[in-house]
């Protein structure tokens, strides 16, 4: 992959970077270096609250001294010497790491499909705002439901890693978010939300401000919800929720060998429904986090956690990968440049070879959503929470909304009986249809 003539002046200063770490004592070095631009438009009830252009860039520098790293960062480009004495200190400072293995060395990467487009790069705030005012008038068309906030982001950036063994690696993607949270008033008061992201540019977003009104509409005349153990269809956004707050934590390999997963030693053995499937797929065409590439220059790659109801392995970057004696799997994941690499998920896919069309013939409820998801515990994988925009579902009836549920379980023992249904869609990095599970529930 060659560098772009356009981040040449920034590449320049991050090999400089490097030898200056190199000099300073670090016997292996890496430097991460990040181009952005960002268009935002911020939406409060029908009006433009704020529209802006931004850009950002930085190197941030890992030095390794006797497998202990250290790391420092800026965006100030006069500060090279100060940036590579003080990540050399502080592997210093930590002492000998005798876990570490090394930096990884170049190897052949996998351009990805549909992760840039023009457009979305070259894109203006005037576009911006009247992409946002799709949002509006779809909500608006909604009878009796009337935005509240919501807005539009497009990002593009190039992203490079090199590294004293010899890695070069530059890409440029683009990024496009869209959401929309409504209210609607009758003799109550419901709200409902929607959202959007993709890769390539989408100028039409009535879509869905007209979905999160309808959503918001549709939850008004909540009556209280009946307790015990039901059948709950988890739409995609709830799934992706619970997923991430039960289950993700517990397939990273650090987590694994910290003790701080229930899934140690277990590979092999059946954790969900035969019919069960999650990979962690780096090169997904048109993925939210599709990169060559990984957040230290590894390439990406496709890997199967979860076959046939079967834990098959766990996420590695290099240093988990060292310490278990195998290969990353391309799963070092950067916040910016300003962040330390961890290991963590890519695009997480959800699929069955048996998946179809959900239904809740006992009855049941529908959840769109969750609030506090992240309070589950990810070492136990029980969790309690609020549904958010949840129907009563009475076999052969129409859904009804409910004023207040809450949902409790442990991920694994509901995992164990899963449907998985055709509706899949992208939640950011999680890519899911509706899943359909067993659990207990709290009406209030």
């Amino acid at each position: 992959m060659r560098i772009s003539d356009t981040s040449d002046s920034l590449v320049e200063f991050a090999h400089k970077l490097l030898n200056l770490a190199l000099k300073q004592g670090a016997e292996e070095a890496e430097v991460y270096g990040m181009v952005g631009r960002s268009v935002d438009v911020d939406l409060r009830r029908e009006y433009v609250e704020m529209a802006s252009e931004s850009y950002h860039s930085g190197l941030g520098l890992r030095a390794v001294v006797g497998g202990a790293v250290g790391f420092s960062s800026s965006s100030d480009m006069s500060q090279l010497e100060f940036v590579a004495k003080s990540a050399v200190r502080s592997a210093r400072a930590r002492g000998r790491d005798d876990s570490w293995i090394s930096l990884p060395r170049p190897e052949r990467v996998t351009e990805p499909e549909g992760i840039y487009d023009r457009r979305l790069d070259q894109i203006t705030p005037e576009e911006c705002i009247d992409i946002a005012a799709g949002l509006l008038a779809g909500c608006q068309e909604v009878r009796g439901a009337e935005p509240v906030s919501g807005g539009v982001a497009c990002v593009s950036g190039t992203g490079f890693v090199l590294n004293s063994q010899g890695i070069e690696l530059m890409e440029t993607s683009t990024l496009m978010q869209a959401s929309m949270e409504a209210i609607a008033r009758g003799e109550d008061v419901a709200t409902g939300s929607e959202f959007f992201n993709s890769r390539r540019l989408e100028l039409s977003m009535e879509p869905v401000g007209r979905a999160a009104g309808e959503l918001a509409r549709s939850s008004l005349g909540g009556v209280r919800g009946e307790s015990g153990s039901f059948d709950v269809l988890l739409r995609p956004l709830a799934a992706a929720e619970l997923l991430e707050g039960t289950l993700l934590t517990s397939l990273e390999a650090d987590n694994v060998q910290k003790g701080r997963s229930s899934l140690r030693g277990r590979v092999g053995e059946m954790i969900a429904s035969e019919d069960f499937m999650l990979i962690d797929d780096g090169l997904l065409p048109a993925g939210i986090d599709s990169s060559a590439f990984d957040g230290e220059g590894v390439p990406s790659q496709r890997t199967v956690l979860v076959d046939g109801g079967a834990l098959k392995g766990f996420l590695y970057d290099s240093y988990a990968a060292g310490k278990d004696g195998t290969h990353s799997t391309g799963n070092s994941v950067r916040s910016g440049y300003s962040d330390l690499p961890r290991v963590g998920s890519r695009n997480l896919i959800v699929s069955s070879p048996s998946a179809h069309e959900l239904q809740a013939e006992r009855g049941g409820y529908l959840v769109h959503g969750l609030i506090g998801a992240h309070t589950a515990n990810p070492i136990s994988g029980d969790f309690s929470v609020e549904a958010r925009n949840a129907f009563r579902l009475a076999p052969g009836g129409e859904a009804q909304p409910v004023r207040s549920l809450m949902l409790a379980g442990n991920i694994f023992e509901i995992l164990q009986t899963v449907e998985v249904g055709i509706d899949r869609r992208s939640v950011g990095p999680i890519v899911t249809p509706s899943l359909k599970v067993r659990m207990r529930v709290v009406g209030s």
